[in-house]
């Protein structure tokens, strides 16, 4: 059965020289490349450093296997479930380690996290990359919490896993569901943690728009009740944080709302919440005009209310 972090550190497992690495490692049996192979390390896991040999470390090779999902949740299992693989030990070649001790090592990490993240996003991404960029930015504020660099590596390992499970969820017959509550959400404790340990900066501001994506409706269903909550939603968020650099983003998607509720209330034959609408929709763009007057998102809600004034839909065919 997996060990629990308190069990690990009552045994002293947690006081054990932690590592991880930059490229994939074979694990051998012996500090012989022709003996036994007993696992692969990818890039981002982490061993437990046991015992140094020459140009050989003896390691507890996966120490971290199966605990992404749950890694702010104390009450879990450290590994998941029992299916999750055992951590292993053997030997690596002492090559492409970096520890808590290592000179300058939060650098490192970040800069073969954001690596692996800029290969991950090209067309043939390489397999894992995008987990492999999410561990090695976790590894940052993990082992150097000092760093200036661990505030942003902790909000872009949290956004890595938010993306990769918010594009998971996108692909469930419940993401079409109106309401929020009837899909799965996506893992918070990364994006709250965040916010707890940064609070002011805006990587805490950006986690917290994040946050968003799981009170969004999935579908409109050609009904106003989604917009206008969304369009609450946003507007709610530029008031907290209004130096947020999501901040006219979200201003933005609350204009879009506003315009696209235009149409949905003359659709319904319903003058006058049609007209509140589109005055609603020249407001929020004269106000992003004020605030943000560089930001490309205020150039895009003033096109929208351009639209509402012409009287010309925003949502659905807009052919005359």
């Amino acid at each position: 059965m997996s060990q629990t972090r308190a069990q690990k550190a009552a045994s002293g497992y947690d006081r054990s020289a932690r590592a991880t690495l930059l490229h994939e490692a074979i694990v051998y049996v012996e500090a012989d490349p022709n003996s036994q192979r007993v696992s692969l390390v990818t890039p981002g896991h982490e061993v437990v450093i046991m015992q140094r040999s020459g140009p050989w470390v003896k390691v507890f090779a996966n120490t971290d296997a199966g605990d992404e999902a749950q890694e702010d949740d104390s009450d879990k299992p450290e590994f998941g479930d029992d299916s999750a693989p055992t951590p292993e030990s053997g030997w690596i070649r002492n090559k492409g380690i970096v520890s808590p001790s290592t000179p300058g090592g939060d650098m490192i990490l970040f800069g073969a996290a954001a690596n692996t993240e800029a290969q991950a996003e090209q067309p043939h991404a390489p397999k894992g990359a995008a987990e492999a960029a999410h561990l090695l930015y976790k590894r940052v504020p993990d082992y150097f919490p000092n760093s200036p660099l661990a505030a942003e590596a902790a909000w872009r390992a949290a956004d890595i896993r938010w993306q990769l499970d918010k594009q998971d969820n996108s692909t469930l017959p419940s993401a079409k569901e109106q309401q929020a509550y009837l899909r799965p959400q996506i893992y918070e404790g990364a994006m709250k943690r965040v916010m707890k340990n940064y609070p002011g900066t805006s990587y805490a501001a950006r986690a917290a728009y994040d946050l968003i994506d799981n009170k969004l409706c999935g579908d409109w269903q050609g009904l106003p009740k989604c917009p206008e909550m969304e369009t609450g939603l946003y507007e709610k968020y530029a008031r907290q944080y209004p130096d947020s650099p999501k901040a006219p983003e979200a201003l933005y998607n609350a204009t879009y709302r506003q315009g696209v509720l235009v149409t949905m209330y003359m659709v319904e034959d319903d003058k006058k919440k049609a007209d509140d609408a589109a005055k609603r929709t020249a407001d929020l763009a004269q106000l992003m005009q004020q605030q943000y007057p560089k930001s490309d998102y205020t150039a895009r809600a003033a096109a929208i209310a351009y639209k509402v004034q012409q009287e010309i839909p925003v949502y659905g065919s807009d052919r005359d």
